[in-house]
């Protein structure tokens, strides 16, 4: 393992991981280093989908280092939170779809930073929750405005009122997570879901990310017609003819990007 704060494996499915154990809490230094990584991965055509994990079987992320909340005390947006949100947008607005192996405890700004994958997989021992108000704070990285959408009001509301933690399969049941794998299987799993996506044709999944995320944002004929624009460029591809013909001569589709 490298010595970089935020690692990435390359290849058409990539795996993004964020390199400072025990903990890999997030500072300053570790958000930028995110920034670089992500500029990296969102204007490469290649990348099929994205892994995002952490270092070592103890945490996924547990958010920010609290030593640094007294020096942040009225200027946390200028100090930290404004950066973080810039950051976690763009992994929300990858191009690509990600994936969230989530290998252990996933809490505060970690959970948020997950929050901003497509598809969250956690090992059945890692615990989930955004227990900042414990702190006398709330979450800051998107944390009051994704979970909602995620798991509904009511629920956001509980878990970010009471800054209760949550077991994998809690999680699973409330619809935070995806799918709740066996211990020390997460990034197995996520990597299984990421390599199938990769399977298919990378216009199509790209063009359709961009239309669900669009889902929950604007009125729904705003959103029919993006689904329509986006279904006339993916029937502009090569691979909309390639994958009609692997369909009728019974074989896998080879695609190829355009």
């Amino acid at each position: 393992m490298s010595g970089e704060l935020v690692e990435i494996e390359p290849g058409e499915v990539t795996v993004l991981r964020l390199n400072n154990p025990p903990l890999n809490l997030i500072s300053v230094e570790v958000t930028r280093a995110l920034d670089a990584a992500l500029a990296r991965l969102e204007s490469d055509p290649e990348v099929r989908a994205v892994v995002v994990t952490g270092a070592g079987d103890r945490a996924f992320c547990v958010g920010s280092d609290v030593k640094e909340f007294e020096a942040l005390r009225g200027r946390v947006g200028e100090g930290k939170l404004l950066l973080e949100k810039a950051v976690y947008r763009r992994l929300a607005r990858l191009p690509m779809p990600t994936v969230a192996a989530i290998g252990g405890d996933a809490l505060g700004g970690g959970l948020e930073l997950a929050l901003c994958c497509d598809i969250l997989v956690a090992d059945e021992n890692a615990r989930l929750g955004l227990p900042e108000v414990r702190l006398g704070v709330m979450p800051g990285s998107g944390g009051t405005q994704r979970l909602p959408r995620l798991v509904g009001l009511a629920r956001a509301k509980e878990m970010i009122l009471t800054g209760e933690i949550y077991d994998a399969h809690q999680a699973e049941r409330m619809g935070l997570v995806n799918r709740v794998a066996p211990a020390g299987t997460a990034m197995d799993v996520a990597l299984s879901i990421a390599r199938t996506i990769a399977e298919r044709g990378p216009v199509a999944v790209r063009e359709a990310k961009r239309a669900i995320d669009l889902a929950l944002d604007v009125p729904l004929d705003q959103g029919l017609a993006a689904e329509l624009d986006a279904s006339e460029r993916v029937f502009r591809t090569e691979d909309m003819l390639e994958g009609a013909r692997a369909f009728f001569e019974k074989r896998p589709p080879r695609f190829q990007n355009r």
